[in-house]
């Protein structure tokens, strides 16, 4: 059987919601024809996160369906446009959160597509800015994007491994460059999951004295073994008052609304707290802000820019997730196990389960 031209649209394998109150399953996606602009992806691994779930049931505001999600996707280059210049066929590539945005606008100008005031194009769950098509994400066997959204793969790392890079890797790499922390600051990271333990590699490579708190004690030999040196339980009032005003930097990716007093008493004088994953209303005391000139700060993934120099840092550096790998047909139970905090410390699909079907 003749394969068909790579520019052709084409209908490939993929898991979708089809609501809120479905189950992910089986559903033929088509792909756009690859434009001068474009590259397409055999895609090889594809990370879970959080947000898939929350998406998948249209926890965030009305969700587009059918809708195919993951936005942590890792493949080959299996066709190319004929004004791309940034890959060739065969080539390591990765697609995280976005796939375009206006590309004029101030945030865009500076590398901040995330940041795009005219609104970002997801991977998932959003519309093509030109055709309006909705934009589907890695649960799938291959996927086309502009080459300008995409990002190289370093060829020495565990590609399974890299997929949570894209999304949970850029997440916390984002605000450690940011806030320029390096070797003379003391970080501490607020819990202990996928996001988490991505903190820790992190900003222990960058050279930075790293704490991670924790309610769970079970917790602390994974946190060390991961490379933080202090784990401070944060339930313990006596353990939290004896790190009072000792951070520069915390980051905290507890993914619902929590107190932020126990943490703020912790930094010292001008220190952030940098918020990562919750999207819901947090307390401030503006007397722990104000006694110490501290600031409470938020951050939302990276642009490109910043996602490709995250990923050569990586592979410098040897840093990839802590991954627990998973069949397609398997999402449903993996989602399940997520939401009760059972996985260390990201699920990533290996897609060949989705192709053999």
């Amino acid at each position: 059987m003749t394969a068909p031209e790579p520019s052709a649209v084409r209908t490939v394998n993929a898991y979708a919601a089809q609501s809120a109150s479905t189950p992910l399953a089986p559903h033929p996606i088509t792909r756009r024809a690859v434009g001068p602009h474009d590259i397409q992806i055999d895609i090889l691994y594809s990370g879970v996160c959080h947000s898939d779930v929350h998406q998948a049931r249209s926890e965030w505001g009305p969700s587009i369906y059918p809708l195919v999600p993951g936005h942590e996707i890792v493949g080959r280059v299996t066709a190319v446009g004929e004004a791309v210049g940034k890959f060739k066929v065969g080539d390591l590539a990765g697609v995280g959160c976005l796939v375009d945005s206006c590309q004029h606008c101030d945030a865009c100008a500076e590398g901040d597509e995330q940041y795009c005031e005219n609104g970002a194009t997801p991977t998932y769950n959003g519309r093509e800015r030109e055709s309006r098509e909705p934009t589907y994400g890695g649960y799938s066997t291959e996927i086309v994007v502009k080459e300008s959204f995409a990002v190289r793969v370093p060829e020495n790392l565990d590609l399974k491994a890299v997929a949570p890079l894209l999304c949970a890797g850029i997440t916390m790499y984002s605000p450690l460059r940011h806030w320029k922390i390096g070797s003379d600051h003391k970080v501490a990271v607020v819990g202990l999951g996928g996001l988490g333990h991505m903190g820790i590699k992190l900003a222990r490579a960058l050279g930075a004295d790293v704490t991670v708190f924790t309610t769970s004690q079970g917790k602390a030999a994974d946190a060390l073994a991961l490379g933080a040196h202090q784990v401070v339980i944060s339930s313990d009032q006596a353990a939290m008052k004896a790190v009072r005003n000792s951070y520069d930097f915390i980051l905290s990716t507890v993914p619902s609304a929590h107190d932020l007093a126990p943490y703020l008493k912790t930094l010292r004088r001008d220190g952030q707290l940098v918020i990562v994953g919750a999207l819901e209303p947090v307390g401030v005391n503006g007397m722990q802000l104000v006694s110490h000139r501290r600031s409470v700060a938020g951050s939302n993934i990276g642009g490109i820019a910043e996602t490709q120099e995250m990923l050569d840092f990586c592979g410098e550096h040897g840093i990839v997730a802590d991954v627990e790998m998973i069949e397609m047909q398997d999402i449903n139970t993996a989602y399940e196990r997520m939401l009760k905090n059972d996985v260390k410390y990201r699920f990533v699909i290996d897609m060949a389960s989705l192709k053999n079907q």
